[in-house]
């Protein structure tokens, strides 16, 4: 018998509480068949990314498994009077495509903004909107949320400094720079993640030498071509 690579598991709504089912893709299936630099992977079937957003069907309230687990009074009455009062019943927990999971991973983000989530969560939401457009092969839309994402994990970073584990917080920025083009501060990202002493993270160092080295290169890269220029 085939197994079919989604399956449900049951969420609680941080807002009203109601129980709703939505998918997940079985761990046997998420094996990508390549990865990007800033880790943006690409499936041979369905990809898991689609199904990180939660969605309430009755009152409309999208999270993720890192969003907070209940709301106070405060944060259901902004839900309510900015995106609540206008949900129209629907399930869409369901198999999705790429437009669906765009329009998801866009009502989270929302819903992040308006109760005032973390930044680390407005920041992936960002991030992942990004990829959504690079599958589509739209460039501008993918550049203005990465620099969106970028403004966030910086954000984080200002507010929360880094600590041992967060190895791949500098990377990210480093690497959303140098896709942006900004390759001297993708090198100063990069350079400051090796030569921080508390960060232990082997493969995190690796990855940020090679792409230091390639920032520079396009950096050096960069210069040639405006001295020929002038």
């Amino acid at each position: 018998m085939k197994m079919e690579p989604l399956y449900s598991i049951k969420v609680k709504c941080a807002y009203c509480d109601h129980e709703y089912l939505t998918s997940r893709v079985r761990p046997s299936f998420k094996k990508a068949t390549r990865t990007d630099t800033d880790f943006c992977a690409y499936y041979k079937s369905e990809n898991p990314d689609f199904y990180v957003v939660r969605i309430c069907p009755e009152c409309g309230f999208a999270s993720t498994e890192n969003s907070a687990e209940r709301l106070n009074e405060r944060q259901k009455a902004d839900f309510q009077s900015q995106i609540g009062h206008r949900w129209e019943k629907r399930d869409l927990g369901g198999q999705r495509n790429l437009d669906d999971a765009l329009e998801a991973y866009k009502l989270a983000l929302l819903c992040a903004q308006v109760i005032g989530e973390r930044d680390r969560i407005i920041a992936s939401l960002l991030h992942h909107i990004a990829w959504l457009h690079r599958y589509q092969h739209n460039q501008e839309q993918e550049d203005r949320f990465l620099r969106y994402s970028l403004g966030s994990y910086i954000r984080v970073f200002e507010l929360e400094g880094v600590g041992a584990n967060d190895a791949r917080l500098l990377y990210l920025i480093g690497e959303i720079h140098r896709r942006l083009g900004e390759y001297q501060e993708a090198v100063q990202w990069f350079s400051r993640l090796v030569r921080d002493e508390k960060i232990l993270d082997a493969a995190m160092i690796r990855a940020s030498r090679e792409q230091w080295r390639l920032a520079s290169e396009q950096m050096r890269g960069e210069d040639s071509a405006s001295e020929a220029n002038s």
